[in-house]
């Protein structure tokens, strides 16, 4: 399927047109029959010669109705452009044109119709005059066709000319994530809420769970398309879906997405085509997809700009929109998003760094260049973004820039030396401290700097001193200590020992980890070769043994052999028996 969207100004018979080529009633309201005046979006179809079927979505040409007619137009690949041979080109011919320019339409016609009311020559004049317009806008040279759709005449050729537009269209990525904008809502007896709208991108298929912009899950619950019922569709087509799930809320400007692929945002850096972002209006209306949403703007570079959006919407780096001003009936600008996630403006001087880094970036959507101006983000956020993954993860699902990511590496071991400095007792620098001292989002990415560089060990990270160095006068108690366990090997220092050497919970932990005493348990330290030298000794006792009979072989007291046999039971040395004995295995 292929789907083209009507433009002009009003009563030039847009909806005649389409009524002539497919043999429907695009006015869906008595009113707008009545009135021979579209009024709101309408729709119709046929097929083509060569068989692909064509849907037309016929737009208002009111100037109080443009608001319609960007909902209609904002999602669809190509356009008819109308212009009545007995009026020539008004003042909405240039409102549409801008639109389709702001929108960077690219593909389209000319339909010069009511030529029953006109001469040839006058015709021909509005056909050349209305060519050249198109011409300088983004749709660039297109093809004419004169037609009547009282008559007939030309019809065949204006069939013919849209299987040859259509034909040209770029193959749409039917793999892509979905974004539906919803152009229409409405509720059908005993199956509850049906939307419509055009997929330009992606596939829906019956039992599919979409979500809304707010994260609302919906499921897919019935497919049609051109009233045929479906269970899969691919795009570019008009579809009707039935929700199951769908609040009551729902309205047009919504839309429908792969869950968890789309990034909502009320606030973008954009690059503007048009007037330069100082002349323009600070308040006005972004128009993307079927949504508007007005919008507080904020000039940056001569053509850039920061848009604070009334809502979020579901938007990703290139997308296209325009910003309309609707009380003076004129598009300022059409635009092309640069930035879903912008940095606030914290510092003076920081919005005009912001313009010279956006003047910088090339608008068009850049995984790598934006890794590189962000330095590290998750690879989900990037695709959200609209964003191609330039390398594979680092750590989990994040993404780094390689200089960025070489720098933090440099900083990581300079901050575990200078720890190691500061602290020589405890020289180990934890983890979490690394994750602030970098800034860095995610312990997981400390891990992955650490690399085999430095050492990890109980969730500290050490550099060339991987040992507490122990300062002389802490030393000299510590070797106080070693000389009273000399003599008794399992009579581990009193606390009040301890105290009167200064050898505080710390410093001890200090000289076990520097391999100066053995620490059993809290208050408790003995010789590091403690466990082999009891365990020796704990052999020779009739097997199995007490804690008494223990305690009496080690010649030390209960505070200390208590914890020293469970201290042995961790390591191997010796295994419970009962809730009394234990014994000692063949080692």
């Amino acid at each position: 399927m292929h789907v083209v969207a009507t433009a002009g100004h009003v009563d030039h018979g847009k909806s005649t047109l389409v009524r002539a080529l497919t043999g429907m009633e695009p006015d869906r309201w008595e009113e707008e029959r009545r009135r021979g005046l579209t009024l709101d979006l309408g729709f119709a179809w046929t097929r083509l010669p060569g068989g692909a079927d064509l849907a037309f979505v016929d737009v208002p040409g009111h100037e109080r109705l443009v608001g319609n007619m960007l909902a209609g137009v904002g999602p669809v690949p190509a356009v008819m452009f109308v212009v009545a041979a007995d009026q020539g080109w008004q003042r909405q011919s240039e409102e549409h044109l801008a639109v389709l320019d702001a929108l960077d339409v690219r593909h389209g016609l000319l339909a010069v119709t009511r030529r029953d009311l006109t001469d040839a020559a006058t015709a021909a004049a509005v056909r050349d005059d209305a060519r050249k317009r198109i011409a300088a806008t983004s749709l660039g040279e297109v093809p004419a066709v004169t037609v009547s759709g009282a008559t007939g005449e030309g019809l065949d050729e204006l069939r013919a000319a849209l299987a040859d537009l259509t034909g040209a269209l770029p193959s749409p990525d039917t793999g892509a994530d979905v974004r539906l904008w919803i152009d229409r809502v409405f509720t059908v007896q005993g199956r509850g809420t049906v939307v419509t709208g055009t997929l330009r991108a992606g596939t829906v298929s019956v039992g599919d769970e979409l979500a809304l912009a707010d994260g609302t899950p919906v499921a897919v619950r019935g497919l049609q398309t051109l009233k045929r019922t479906r269970t899969r569709v691919g795009a570019v087509a008009r579809v009707a879906v039935n929700l199951r799930g769908a609040p009551e809320t729902l309205r047009r400007g919504d839309v429908l997405l792969t869950p968890g692929r789309w990034l909502t945002t009320d606030l973008i850096d954009v690059r503007l085509r048009g007037d330069a972002s100082c002349d323009l209006p600070r308040r006005l209306t972004l128009h993307a997809g079927s949504a508007a949403v007005p919008v507080a703007v904020r000039p940056l570079g001569d053509d850039t700009a920061r848009l604070a959006l009334s809502r979020p919407l579901a938007l990703r780096v290139g997308d296209i929109a325009l910003l309309r001003d609707p009380g003076a009936h004129r598009v300022p600008a059409g635009i092309t998003v640069l930035d879903v996630r912008p940095p606030p403006f914290t510092r003076r001087g920081a919005a005009a760094a912001r313009a010279r880094e956006l003047a910088a970036l090339p608008g068009v959507p850049d995984g790598a260049c934006e890794l590189r101006r962000r330095g590290l983000i998750r690879r989900g956020d990037l695709l959200a973004m609209g964003l191609a993954p330039p390398s594979a993860p680092v750590a989990g699902d994040w993404l780094a820039d390689p200089d960025h990511w070489a720098d933090l590496r440099r900083r990581l071991a300079e901050a575990v030396e200078e720890h190691a400095a500061r602290h020589p007792t405890d020289p180990g620098l934890p983890a979490e401290a690394a994750r602030r001292v970098l800034g860095l989002p995610d312990r997981a990415l400390v891990e992955a700097l650490a690399g085999d560089d430095l050492q990890r060990r109980d969730g500290r990270l050490y550099g060339a001193t991987t040992r507490p160095r122990l300062p002389p006068d802490v030393q000299r108690a510590v070797d106080a200590v070693r000389r009273d366990l000399a003599a008794a090997p399992f009579r581990a220092p009193e606390a009040g020992r301890l105290a009167e050497l200064g050898l505080t919970p710390k410093l001890l932990a200090a000289a076990a980890a520097a391999g100066a005493l053995r620490k059993i348990c809290d208050g408790i330290v003995l010789l590091p070769d403690c466990e082999t030298r009891a365990a020796a000794i704990l052999a020779r006792l009739p097997q199995p043994f007490t804690p008494g009979q223990a305690r009496q072989a080690l010649g030390t007291t209960r505070r200390v052999a208590v914890p020293l046999l469970e201290h042995l039971d961790r390591r191997g040395y010796t295994v419970r028996v009962d809730g009394t004995h234990r014994r000692c295995p063949p080692r």
